[in-house]
């Protein structure tokens, strides 16, 4: 069963500008996807380029990525904040084909404290009564 979930990205780089005065806020760069994919088999945030492009995201390196067509390389991009659930992080990002949807994978999830539940979807970690318990970073 594919689960979904709604987040909120925002240029990283776009943010650090207003907040010195250089851009006006309303400039920063932001896409709310309603339909990412909840994606336990990837590690981070994945992005079609499309998205990439709308956020203004720049290339960091390339790396190779096993996939489940095999071993691909994907480009890194900037950074991104994002929100889910109303907790957010920032993050790497790194791309995909056009054709695919954005993967919110399980270093995300677990960053957030969130869980996936096959009947609920994704929910805060019971374990912790809805409160964001968050890994020594």
């Amino acid at each position: 069963m594919k689960h979904t979930t709604r987040i909120e990205l925002t240029n990283r780089k776009d943010q650090i500008l207003a907040e010195a005065g250089i851009i006006q806020h309303g400039d920063v760069r932001r896409v709310v996807v309603n339909d990412a994919v909840v994606d336990t088999g990837a590690t981070g945030l994945a992005l079609p380029k499309p998205i990439i492009e709308d956020l203004g995201l720049t290339p960091v390196r390339s790396r190779s990525t096993q996939t489940t067509n095999g071993i691909v390389t994907r480009t890194v991009y900037s950074d991104v904040e994002y929100s889910v659930l109303d907790r957010e992080g920032i993050t790497l990002v790194t791309d995909l084909p056009e054709s695919l949807s954005v993967l919110v994978g399980h270093m995300v999830l677990e960053y957030l404290d969130l869980c996936l539940d096959i009947k609920k979807g994704l929910i805060y970690n019971p374990d912790h009564d809805g409160e964001w318990i968050e890994d020594q970073l």
